[in-house]
């Protein structure tokens, strides 16, 4: 079942920067400054949650899917969507990607931000791969639909939560607050728990852990804030003078 919301259009042109994640807010927390520095700079913007968390021990899908939307306005996104696979079942299926490849042809992201190749949640770290997979099959002129070929031209991992040196870090300083107004309006989730407080923090403690997390990021670039990402390739540097982050 295929959820589009209020914010969805039929002629939505392609958007620039698509993040693909396994549950709704994950976006939230792991790129969302990215998203929002990006859409702010006049790039479209857009988020693909893949399952609608329904196994989660808080909330409904109905209430993350309202939460989702509310978060998309503080994000400045341009389209956000749900494909609804099952979640805590997510596999990197057949049907799942060439789903998720149509959805790709369609909207014709330049660049895609899909979650890192290892992590504790099983459907992370399929999603990484049902997601990398879908890009590549997406660029294929003999796959079976009515779409036009399209292989975005750069795929990034976000690795907020991963303990690894990432290859970049965005200065998302202006965008921080912004990001975490995004992630707590999840209020079935972030919200105040009188119950087992060490599973479900406060909102203050969760922007102080996610704080600590950006500061460590960002303080690596010189800056106040940053979110962290990965990519399998070299990047390329045509001017060594103009470098950012000093050495010393």
């Amino acid at each position: 079942m295929w959820r589009l919301p209020t914010i969805y259009s039929e002629d939505l042109p392609a958007v620039d920067v698509l993040a693909i994640a396994a549950h709704p807010s994950n976006i939230e927390q792991t790129c969302g400054g990215t998203l929002l520095k990006m859409a702010e700079k006049g790039y479209r913007t857009g988020a693909l949650d893949l399952t609608q968390g329904e196994m989660g021990t808080r909330g409904t899908p109905e209430q993350r899917m309202e939460e989702g939307d509310v978060a998309a306005k503080h994000l400045q996104l341009t389209w956000r969507g749900n494909m609804a696979l099952p979640d805590a079942r997510l596999e990197n299926s057949l049907p799942g990607r060439m789903t998720l490849a149509g959805e790709i042809r369609r909207l014709r992201p330049r660049v895609v931000i899909i979650p890192y190749w290892e992590a504790r949640h099983p459907d992370h770290y399929n999603a990484s791969t049902l997601c990398y997979e879908a890009c590549f099959l997406a660029g294929l002129a003999k796959l079976d639909d009515n779409l036009p070929p399209h292989r975005p031209g750069k795929v990034i991992y976000a690795a907020q939560y991963a303990s690894v040196t990432p290859s970049f870090v965005v200065d998302i300083t202006r965008e921080f607050d912004r990001r975490m107004d995004a992630l707590l309006s999840y209020h079935s989730q972030y919200g105040p728990a009188g119950e087992s407080p060490e599973l479900y923090p406060n909102p203050t403690e969760i922007r102080e852990r996610l704080a600590a997390v950006a500061r460590y990021y960002g303080g690596l670039i010189g800056a106040k804030y940053g979110e962290a990402f990965v990519v399998k390739e070299t990047m390329a540097v045509d001017d060594v003078v103009s470098m950012g982050v000093r050495s010393f």
